[in-house]
């Protein structure tokens, strides 16, 4: 097996460096090294989406005629794997990441035509629709209805844990039009405009005092069933060939280079006795530990690239590495709490580049950062992390997938 890079691979590497070394402004690293959240702020994320947006990359992995890069799979890992390494503020992943694959995969001709220019442009921002108070990871109890009216839908209901709902102007939803079957019958993948009447969002604070996070409420709200993705009723189908794409994002060059970050913490002298973290045998145990597991997560991204390579889905695949990749990252800010000392202490979002604003609080007067720069959103990432074995379906839900499809549990 050929591990290395081809002539190429290693000249396109070349010339994504070359990009992101002219276009990467101090500003935008600077949002992406400080980021607190799995995602930029809406202001850094759509500015490096409209550069993105330019040069034609922006959606790596959609088809050429749809306004895709024609990338092959190695080609789009080293992309993720550059960006990784140059820090560069993450772009939102509900639009090209999710709702553009969907659509390509089972929209029709004029949902395509409509949506998928105005997805890459950024002109649509969208959230996602699917968890509500009664049906996360249960997603196939959801209760949002929708009743026909016509050529319209009625939609009522409520979903939660919607991200950055407060700046989408669309959302994609899974809404139940029939009750009378299983579960997993009688749901329906519909698009809505956000500036329907009917519909009102609300903020839900994280721990990081983060408003990331939305609860919306449908009241009402009449949806054209113009709107409907696939078929009315078949929208499982429709939520199960998104999700693969949810879970199956690479993790690997990320979590590289948040070990690298930690490793170099843990260099630096402690106090002025000369001590170093990385000396203790035990610490350096753990960061030894995650490298090999990290290296685990890579080459399963790897079988991933060659499976997609050949015209395969991810598959179960895509819960696997959700799982680990999750689990690994929440890991990875406990281990950067033991590097970065009582340097945690400080709540200073003011220096940070919170997921969102964080409503009440006032900077104060002095506000010069408090530490070292690498240690500056380390509190701010672990409690947000939190929630990264929760979302795109727990990690409890992902193994029973795994037991069913690999094991035949």
């Amino acid at each position: 097996m050929e591990l290395g890079l081809s002539r190429k691979h290693e000249a396109f590497r070349d010339d994504v460096r070359a990009f992101l070394d002219e276009k990467l402004t101090p500003e935008l690293a600077q949002a992406g090294a400080r980021m607190t959240s799995v995602y930029s702020d809406y202001e850094s994320a759509m500015a490096w989406h409209r550069i993105l947006f330019e040069k034609g990359w922006i959606a790596p992995g959609w088809p050429v005629e749809y306004g895709g890069t024609g990338w092959d799979v190695v080609e789009r890992y080293i992309f993720q794997s550059e960006c990784a390494r140059a820090g560069t503020p993450g772009i939102s992943p509900m639009g090209v990441g999710m709702c553009g694959p969907v659509l390509i995969g089972h929209g029709s001709k004029e949902q395509k035509d409509f949506y998928l220019p105005r997805i890459l442009s950024g002109e649509d921002f969208w959230c996602q629709g699917y968890s509500e108070p009664g049906a996360g990871s249960d997603l196939a109890s959801l209760q949002m209805s929708a009743v026909e009216d016509g050529d319209d839908f009625i939609c009522n209901g409520t979903k939660i844990w919607t991200t950055h709902a407060q700046h989408a102007n669309r959302i994609f939803c899974l809404v139940r039009t029939d009750g009378s079957g299983k579960p997993q019958q009688g749901i329906t993948f519909l698009l809505i405009d956000m500036g329907t009447p009917g519909i009102k969002v609300d903020p839900i604070i994280m721990l990081t005092g983060e408003h990331i996070q939305n609860q919306i409420f449908f009241d009402d709200v009449r949806v054209p069933k113009k709107n409907v993705v696939g078929k009315i009723g078949e929208g499982w189908t429709v939520a199960k060939y998104l999700l693969e794409f949810e879970r199956g994002n690479a993790y690997a060059p990320g979590l590289h280079e948040r070990l690298k970050k930690i490793r170099a913490m843990a260099s630096e002298e402690r106090g002025g006795d000369g001590t170093r973290l990385i000396d203790d045998a035990a610490f350096a145990g753990k960061l030894s530990d995650a490298e090999v597991a990290l290296t685990a997560i890579e080459y399963t991204e790897h079988r991933v690239l060659s499976t997609l390579s050949q015209g395969g889905a991810p598959g179960a695949a895509s819960s696997m590495l959700k799982t680990r990749g999750t689990e690994m990252s929440q890991h990875l800010t406990e281990l950067a709490i033991e590097a970065a000392h009582y340097y945690i202490a400080p709540f200073q979002p003011h220096v940070t580049r919170p997921g969102g604003p964080v409503p009440g609080f006032k900077p104060p007067a002095q506000k010069d950062a408090v530490g070292p720069e690498h240690s500056l959103t380390v509190m701010g990432k672990y409690l947000n992390d939190r929630a990264g074995s929760i979302y795109a379906g727990s990690n409890e839900i992902q193994r029973g997938i795994m037991s069913k499809a690999v094991l035949g549990l």
